[in-house]
């Protein structure tokens, strides 16, 4: 189980004097071509003197959905999951969460998922109470925080998507290019695909079981669209294949009339 918050052990830290002048919250463009716009050194500074540094482990509840919401979290170091808790006692993740993201979005005051660190985590935690009257007086600031929100609305679509896949292996296909579309939008120089998240973790946002996830994993092997170079590193070798995994019908689910064209 997650060591839950403000627990005696927890080695959560908070610290003053946020690093690198203030929080980061890169959003795509909406109507225009190209990555988006990081805000400038005025609007970091703004969130910079009321934003709060804090620290989790790996596997530290940040909150709980139902929490009054009195911050939201720019993550600067690590991986966060958005996830709520299902009557069985499993999870279903709804969103892993990168750098420079936002989290904590609520409705009515009270957050509507719970987060926790997938990785050691580092964040800024803006107070909401102080955080709404900069966002009025800073047209600028108030549009990146609307165009994050929009960005975020993107990925919940693009993850129903991802669940609509009948095959197991088309899903992992498609979290494969979510993950890399992730970096390429970072510009980490790299060939691989990075999954610091558990089988178990990625079984719980794909919407299958953990045996499941490793088994489709063999099966793009096999296919020869990815390769391995250990456990938490990937490579696409073969995109038109990967393509063609993520395509395919499950023809178990297929009417017999429909799969010989009688």
């Amino acid at each position: 189980m997650p060591r839950r918050k403000n627990a005696p052990d927890s080695s959560t830290n908070r610290s003053h004097g946020p690093p690198g002048g203030g929080p980061s919250i890169i959003a795509p463009a909406l109507w225009t071509s190209g990555a988006g716009y990081p805000l400038n050194a005025e609007e970091r500074a703004l969130l910079a003197v009321i934003a709060t540094v804090v620290r989790f482990r790996k596997g530290e509840t940040i909150y709980e959905a139902g929490d009054h919401a009195d911050a939201v979290f720019n993550i600067i170091t690590g991986v966060v999951k958005s996830y709520r808790d299902l009557p069985d006692e499993k999870q279903h993740i709804v969103g892993f969460l990168f750098p420079d993201d936002l989290v904590g979005l609520a409705e009515s005051g009270k957050y509507v998922n719970s987060a926790e660190a997938v990785t050691a985590v580092t964040l800024y935690r803006i107070p909401t109470r102080v955080l709404e009257p900069r966002l009025r007086r800073n047209p600028n600031l108030d549009f990146q925080v609307i165009a994050k929100l929009c960005h975020e609305l993107r990925e919940a679509q693009r993850h129903a998507f991802l669940l609509s896949k009948q095959r197991a292996v088309a899903r992992m296909g498609l979290f494969i290019q979510m993950l890399e579309t992730y970096q390429d939008g970072q510009e980490q120089v790299t060939q691989e695909v990075y999954l610091p998240m558990t089988r178990s973790d990625i079984g719980a946002y794909v919407g299958i079981s953990p045996e499941a996830v490793s088994r489709s994993f063999r099966d793009l092997v096999s296919r020869g669209a990815i390769t391995f170079r250990d456990r938490r590193h990937l490579k696409i070798i073969d995109r038109a294949q990967l393509e063609a995994v993520i395509a395919e019908i499950d023809t178990t689910t297929v009417p017999r009339r429909q799969r010989t064209g009688d």
